[in-house]
C-alpha cells in the first residue's frame, strides 16, 4: 500500500474531515525541494477523496517572519530591513505588494501548476485578525511554564532571554523584547535594542509569538489533523517534540498526525549538496516545472516514502525520470507488474490526483524527443519527424496536446540544464572544414548501397551501419564517428538507427552521397 493510502486510513479513522497543514517561510528563493511539502499534503489530501471521505488542505505562508540578515541576492538597500517581519519589507524587484510575495508568488504559481488544491493563508493578516490573541495570551500567562517545558525537551535553557512572545516596536518597526512581568491582559510593555520603551496590546496583532510556539498555536487555530515538516523539526528535542508538549498542556488540544519528510538534494554530476532558500546555485520550483511536465514531477516525490532522501539531478536524470513514469503508466494500463513496482504504480495513479485517463495515451520516449525538438524548430514539423518511425493516427487530441507540453520541457531543460554531450544541431549542408580520409569515403560509398531500396526504419538503417562498418578498415567504431561528422559535425550524437529513421530519406541518402565523392 502507497504510504499516502497509510496515512489516509488512519486521518479517516480520527477524523470526520481532516485538516492538513503545509506551509513556508518566505525568506528567499524558493528551491524545488520545497515543493516536497505541499505535494506530500496534496498526496494525503488526494488519497482520503479517493476513499471517499473530504478533506481540506490548506498552506500557511509565514509572511511574518522576520528577515534575518541582509542575503547576498538581496541589494545593499536592504541592510536596513533585518529584523523586520517580511510582510512589511519592499519587495526587491517593485512588481509585488512585498517582500514575502515577491519570493512566494513564483512558487504559488509552481503549486497551481502542480493542481495542489490548497488554500492560501498569509500568517501575518491571521495576526492582524486576532486569530493568535487566545494563544498570545496563554504563553505570556504561562511563560514560566513553557521555559520549563522548552528546557525539558531540549536540554537547553531554551527560556532563557528568549520570550514567548515579541511585541513590535512602534519606533524602528523590529520585533523587541517584552517585560513579562508587566503583563496585565491585554498588555505588555517592552524594550526595544533601538532605544525605545512602549506598550504593546496583544489584540492590535503587532507582535509575534517565538516559533517553537507560534507553530502549535496555528494546530490550535486551525485544527490540524496532520502535517507534513523538514526532518529538522522532528529530530528528537526539535520543535515537533516541543509543539506537542505546548499544544497539550499550554493549549489544551491535541498536536497533529506528524508527516516527517527528509530533504532534497540537488545532484551535479557525481556530488550532491543541500539547497537553501538563502543561497544561490539551487534549481527553483519554477525552474523545475519548466523542464518536467507537472505530474512527472508529481511522480519523482510521491514514488519514494517522505522520510528518504532523495535527489533532483537536471541533467540527465530528468530524462531518466520521465521514461521511468512513462514505464509506470504502461504498467497501470496493463496490469502487468511486480510487487516492488506497485508503489510507483500507485504513485503515477497519485500524481494525477488519481485521476487517471480513460485508455494508455500516447507515449513517445522522452530521449527521442530531445533529438526529436533539436531536428526541428516547430511543434509541425517535430510531428513530421516522429511520424517518420511512429503511427500519429493512434494519438488522440489530447495525446498531442500532451506531447507539445512535453517538446516545451525538453526545450527548456535543452536552453538551461542539459549537459552539452546530448546538445546537436542538424547541418542543412556538409559542415565546413570537415576533412573525410579515404577509407570514411569507402565506407560512405559502400553505406549508400546499402541503404538504397531497403525499408526506411531503425532495425533496418541500424544494421546497414553494423554491415557497413564491419565490412570497412575504420570499423564500427570509426563508421559511427564518421556518420555524426558529417551529419551534426561532432564525433557522438542520438542513436544512430531511430536518429536517422526520424530524418527525411532523400536528405540522408544526398548526405552519404556527398560523403563518398
Amino acid at each position: 500500500m502507497h504510504w499516502a493510502d497509510v496515512i489516509a486510513d488512519e486521518l479517516i479513522k480520527s477524523c470526520d474531515k481532516p485538516l492538513i497543514a503545509t506551509g513556508i517561510s518566505p525568506t528567499g528563493i524558493i528551491h524545488v525541494g520545497s515543493l516536497r511539502e505541499a505535494i506530500t499534503g496534496e498526496s494525503v489530501r488526494s488519497a482520503v477523496e479517493a476513499k471517499g471521505a473530504s478533506a481540506r488542505l490548506i498552506y500557511l505562508i509565514d509572511s511574518y517572519d522576520p528577515l534575518r540578515r541582509r542575503y547576498e541576492f538581496l541589494p545593499e538597500s536592504f541592510e536596513e530591513y533585518p529584523g523586520m517581519p517580511i510582510s512589511d519589507i519592499p519587495c526587491p524587484c517593485g512588481k509585488h505588494d512585498n517582500y514575502a510575495h515577491h519570493f512566494i508568488q513564483p512558487f504559488l504559481d509552481a503549486a497551481e501548476s502542480l493542481n495542489v488544491k490548497c488554500e492560501i493563508i498569509w500568517t501575518h493578516e491571521l495576526y492582524r485578525q486576532g486569530k493568535f490573541e487566545k494563544a498570545v495570551d496563554l504563553c505570556l500567562r504561562n511563560h514560566e511554564e513553557i521555559a520549563r517545558i522548552l528546557r525539558e525537551v531540549s536540554g537547553k535553557d531554551e527560556g532563557k532571554g528568549s520570550p514567548p512572545y515579541n511585541p513590535r516596536c512602534e519606533r524602528c518597526g523590529r520585533f523587541a523584547a517584552p517585560v513579562l512581568e508587566t503583563y496585565s491582559y491585554p498588555t505588555v510593555e517592552y524594550r526595544c535594542k533601538c532605544g525605545h520603551r512602549g506598550v504593546d496590546d496583544i489584540r492590535e496583532g503587532k507582535g509575534k509569538l517565538q516559533w517553537r510556539l507560534e507553530w502549535p498555536a496555528k494546530w490550535l487555530i486551525f485544527g490540524t489533523s496532520a502535517e507534513p515538516f523538514g526532518k529538522d523539526h522532528a529530530s528528537a528535542g526539535g520543535s515537533y517534540d516541543s509543539g506537542k508538549r505546548i499544544a497539550r498542556e499550554i493549549y489544551g488540544i491535541e498536536p497533529p498526525y506528524p508527516i516527517p519528510y527528509e530533504f532534497v538534494q540537488l545532484k551535479e554530476g557525481k556530488s550532491r549538496k543541500q539547497m537553501h532558500k538563502s543561497a544561490g546555485g539551487s534549481v527553483s520550483g519554477v525552474e523545475a516545472l519548466g523542464m518536467l511536465p507537472p505530474e512527472v514531477l508529481n511522480y519523482f516525490f510521491l514514488r519514494v516514502n517522505p522520510g528518504r532522501a532523495i535527489d533532483f539531478d537536471s541533467e540527465l536524470g530528468v530524462l531518466d525520470l520521465a521514461d521511468e513514469y512513462d514505464r509506470m503508466e504502461r504498467a497501470y494500463f496493463s496490469g502487468d507488474f511486480t510487487e516492488a513496482e506497485e508503489g510507483g504504480v500507485r504513485a503515477y495513479e497519485i500524481a494525477q490526483h488519481n485521476r487517471v485517463p480513460a485508455s494508455l495515451p500516447f507515449q513517445v520516449p522522452c530521449r527521442h524527443l530531445v533529438n526529436v525538438v533539436q531536428m526541428s524548430d516547430s511543434f509541425e514539423g517535430a510531428m513530421e519527424v516522429i511520424g517518420r518511425t511512429e503511427d500519429l493516427s493512434k494519438a488522440s487530441p489530447e495525446d498531442l496536446e500532451r506531447l507539445r507540453r512535453r517538446m516545451d520541457c525538453v526545450r527548456y531543460w535543452l536552453d538551461g540544464f542539459a549537459p552539452e554531450s546530448v546538445k546537436f544541431k542538424v547541418h542543412p549542408q556538409m559542415p565546413e572544414g570537415l576533412s573525410l580520409s579515404a577509407e570514411e569515403k569507402a565506407f560512405f560509398k559502400d553505406l549508400s548501397g546499402r541503404v538504397g531500396g531497403m525499408e526506411w526504419n531503425p532495425e533496418s538503417i541500424g544494421s546497414a551501419i553494423s554491415e557497413a562498418g564491419k565490412a570497412s578498415p575504420i570499423g564500427s567504431k570509426g563508421a559511427y564517428k564518421a556518420i555524426y561528422s558529417v551529419l551534426i559535425g561532432k564525433a557522438s550524437g542520438p542513436r544512430l538507427g531511430p536518429f536517422l529513421a526520424g530524418m527525411d530519406r532523400a536528405f540522408v541518402e544526398e548526405r552519404l552521397r556527398r560523403a563518398s565523392e
